[in-house]
């Protein structure tokens, strides 16, 4: 365990967790399902119609015909799909090292992959983060030939304008290179920032790798505010990304070092209740009210058949009331846990888990439930007895 909690505990503890009680699903709010490639799902978030629509607007307003419209919304679609092929990029070569990908996010700053851990050791995370530009590269290279090959396609949709020049597929060549080269800059959580994190881990504790590469992305990060301020505002929102997101991956890596060797044993919940499948909703209202639990395993014959969360029931009981039971409502897709694994290795599938809670099993016997709250609670019930052995041992007492 280490000395000190790490510096937002707390906020990082609400913000792996939406208003819903459904954690890492802050992009996925609000977010349309477009399909699914190699069991990863791919949403599209609303705020991209907004892209959408700027785009179209700014085209008829500076050329005023249909045609550009039509060219520039057609460009940046291409365009998201390099975005979305880069992602792949990510997500496959993870998958290569049995890391499951839960979903991709298309939002008008870019894509998000939601792995459910970064790899374990420095050389796999070296080549996950490489993937992503790599797929630019390659489609750079291979629009370049096909350029050479065919001068002529596609010129009927050539438009230019104030902004870009050139037809839509040499436009979409330099914009694959633009996307590789900035992916590649070092600024962490960015792929290039996770390429100096993995180097530096290569010869040093991956807690003080990360730190570095974190201080190196938030220096980026004010260089792109500065010339936000100067020149392009969009930099602005880049700027904050990285910088917000340097912070927290920081805090959490320093997190799952603190909890480094601690079992799922010490730190679960094992006073606890339970509902079965064909309980009324009422019951689980009741169990609420009286206590302090909010999700609750379902149980029938000794085996866990699902979870009940407090978001689930809140929203059922605001479409039918109590007239349902809990296997109406109940998530019986969930994750669970043997009570002798290692928390930090627990601790992604936790965030990532939509129920919020986790069954703990030792064998086929329900045991404890483990859920952010509480690790959130122990972490700060050791910083505390931590911190008063270090002021005894400083006073002499021990």
């Amino acid at each position: 365990m280490s000395n000190s909690i790490p510096a937002g505990l707390r906020k990082l503890i609400q913000c792996s967790q939406t208003q819903d009680g459904k954690a890492g699903s802050v992009y996925m709010r609000w977010s349309w399902k477009l399909g699914e490639y190699a069991g990863i799902a791919v949403y599209v978030h609303a705020t991209f119609l907004l892209l959408i629509g700027w785009i179209a607007l700014l085209h008829w307003i500076q050329l005023g015909t249909l045609q550009a419209v039509i060219s520039g919304v057609v460009f940046i679609l291409l365009l998201f799909g390099c975005v979305l092929l880069h992602e792949f990029g990510h997500a496959l070569t993870a998958k290569r090292y049995g890391i499951r990908t839960r979903d991709i996010t298309l939002l008008p700053i870019g894509g998000v992959a939601r792995l459910e851990k970064m790899p374990d050791k420095p050389v796999q995370e070296l080549w996950v983060a490489l993937a992503g530009p790599a797929v630019n590269v390659v489609l750079f290279i291979a629009l370049y030939l096909f350029l050479q090959a065919k001068t002529a396609l596609m010129g009927y949709l050539q438009v230019e304008t104030g902004m870009v020049r050139g037809s839509l597929w040499e436009r979409l060549m330099v914009v694959n290179l633009f996307l590789a080269a900035f992916n590649m800059l070092p600024a962490f959580p960015m792929d290039g920032g996770r390429v100096v994190r993995a180097l530096l881990a290569m010869r040093m504790d991956y807690v003080q790798a990360t730190n570095i590469a974190a201080g190196l992305g938030q220096g980026m990060a004010l260089l792109f505010g500065l010339l936000g301020l100067l020149f392009n505002p969009f930099l602005l929102f880049i700027a904050l990304f990285v910088w917000i997101g340097a912070a927290q991956e920081a805090s959490m890596v320093q997190i799952q070092s603190a909890l480094g060797g601690i079992p799922v044993q010490r730190v679960m919940l094992t006073d606890f209740r339970t509902v079965s499948p064909d309980d009324p909703l009422e019951r689980v209202v009741e169990l609420i009210l009286n206590g302090w639990q909010q999700d609750f395993p379902v149980v029938q014959g000794g085996r866990v058949m699902g979870v009940l969360t407090r978001s689930d029931l809140i929203n059922a009981l605001a479409q039918q009331g109590l007239d349902r039971l809990v296997r109406d409502v109940m998530q019986s897709e969930f994750e669970m846990v043997d009570a002798a694994e290692m928390l930090e290795n627990v601790l992604p599938r936790l965030q990532a888990c939509a129920c919020h809670s986790m069954p703990v099993m030792r064998g086929s016997e329900l045991v404890g439930l483990l859920t952010m709250d509480n690790v959130g609670e122990f972490m700060l019930i050791q910083s505390a007895l931590n911190a008063a052995s270090r002021r005894a041992s400083r006073q002499g007492i021990v």
